[in-house]
């Protein structure tokens, strides 16, 4: 029957009546469009949303009213394309007044149920800041936290994922941080410790998103942030709640990411709470400790050294390797291993990475699609063949390290640098005699002496460079 009753027009006309003043009439009106929301679209172009918002305010005392209204609010706010519209009425303030009203747990939850989507639209989760959500939700949470009631959990659930949501926004994020003196964040901050899973979580979600946002991060190291988080990872360790965990492993790495915060968080003892959830079986857990150590030791040669010879960490990141299962994991595993070697410049570490199997990984990453990871293999191989040749020569020859850097040259599309690095790996590699028979058997020097014409500058004076080495040698 739908169809028939777009085909005869009877749409325009059901809108018109919206602007009725009686209140029957309006509620016949809404419902009978309720039966036509499959054509959202469709009422979205007609501007359906306005005339229904507007309603909302003059009708919010009538009950089978302001129902209707949500139910279309809920079908509508679905919808991408209404977004747009919702975010030029003043839904946000009516939705957040309606919302102060209510005292029943469904009537809560039918509100909830409109903000959650309307909230995953920036302009509009501003707007929901602004009209005093986020007080509403930390009421929700402090009435509900200690309930045992059905509704209290699904509540609280709700509040504080909605609460999650607003953060994701950066300019509702940065309105509710205040520099970090904002009592929004002091109140967020607050749920970290809290013996409520559903609470921890939330909490730690909201400062992994506090901590996307680089104007505020160094401050966010001097909150006390950080303490917390690892109290509550060491409360997650044995049987823990790995959604917990997966959660503040994001915010410990986000906070990671600033060079002033590396020093503090290694000296508050980070990186040894997360070799905790080194046994972890769970990839996303695996693949956040992996990251947050990758960030910690990004410039910091100590803790590059230090992590770099524990040989319970190079043995899982070379096991990690070969995740195949889990893209996210392997590349992290082989990111860090790179990072390891990088940071540190240190022998003992490469010895550590050669004794754990993790040289042949290496190779195969200088060989991945993604640019960096080609880059940040190089670097590290070339560190191996310039510190411990000798230690490295039988991994070099078992993991065809002088064919893949020959395609690796040989190839247009590689990037400048990688030809660069690629060039000065081929140098270094030239003091082992069996890699040196290898390098004369597949005629680099043809390769090589084309690059000297390459368009940058660097490319070509290492093309001159290494064409020189290899005419001598051969």
């Amino acid at each position: 029957m739908r169809s028939p009753c777009v085909e005869a027009g009877l749409i325009p006309p059901l809108i018109q009546l919206l602007n009725s003043t009686d209140q029957e009439v309006l509620l016949q009106t809404g419902r009978a469009l309720g039966n036509i929301y499959s054509l959202q679209a469709q009422l979205i172009n007609m501007g359906v949303i306005p005339t229904l918002v507007k309603l909302l305010g003059i009708h919010s005392h009538n009950t089978a009213l302001t129902e209707m209204c949500l139910i279309a609010f809920g079908n509508l706010a679905e919808l991408e394309s209404s977004k747009e519209q919702f975010a030029s009425t003043n839904i946000a303030e009516e939705l957040v007044r309606l919302f102060q009203k209510q005292t029943e747990h469904e009537k809560k939850e039918m509100i909830f149920e409109v903000l959650a989507p309307l909230a995953e639209n920036d302009a509009i989760k501003l707007q929901l800041v602004e009209a005093g959500l986020v007080e509403c939700l930390l009421e929700v949470v402090a009435q509900t936290v200690d309930g045992e009631r059905e509704e209290d959990v699904a509540q609280l659930k709700t509040a504080s994922d909605l609460m999650v949501l607003l953060l994701l926004g950066d300019e509702s994020m940065q309105k509710l941080f205040e520099g970090g003196k904002g009592s929004v964040f002091q109140r967020v901050l607050s749920w970290i410790p809290s013996h409520n899973h559903q609470l921890q979580l939330a909490g730690a979600l909201a400062i992994a998103n506090f901590a996307r946002n680089v104007t505020g991060l160094a401050m966010l190291t001097d909150t006390g942030i950080v303490q917390k988080l690892l109290e509550l990872l060491d409360r997650h360790v044995e049987e823990g709640n790995v959604t917990v965990q997966h959660a503040a492993l994001s915010a410990l790495r986000n906070l990671a990411i600033p060079v002033v915060n590396k020093s503090k968080m290694l000296t508050a003892g980070v990186a040894n709470v997360v070799l905790k959830f080194l046994q972890s079986e769970m990839p996303p857990v695996q693949f956040k400790l992996l990251g947050t150590l990758r960030m910690l030791i990004d410039t910091q040669a100590e803790a590059a050294d230090q992590l770099g010879t524990n040989g319970k960490l190079v043995e899982r990141l070379v096991e990690w390797c070969e995740a195949k299962d889990h893209a996210g994991v392997m590349g992290e595993s082989n990111r860090l291993l790179s990072a390891l070697i990088r940071h540190s410049k240190s022998k003992e570490v490469i010895r550590t990475v050669i004794q754990g199997g993790g040289v042949k990984h290496l190779v195969t990453m200088a060989t991945s699609e993604h640019m960096i990871m080609q880059n940040e293999a190089l670097v590290a191989l070339g560190l191996i063949a310039a510190l411990d040749l000798g230690k490295t020569e039988k991994d070099f020859v078992g993991s065809s390290l002088v064919s893949v850097l020959h395609k690796l040259l040989s190839d247009e599309r590689s990037a400048p640098e990688i030809k660069y690095n690629s060039m000065i790996l081929i140098c270094a590699v030239m003091g082992s005699e069996p890699l040196h028979k290898e390098v004369q058997s597949l005629a680099f020097i043809d390769v090589v002496s084309k690059l000297r014409a390459h368009e940058n500058k660097t490319v070509s004076h290492q093309a001159s460079l290494t064409e020189q080495r290899l005419t001598a040698q051969s």
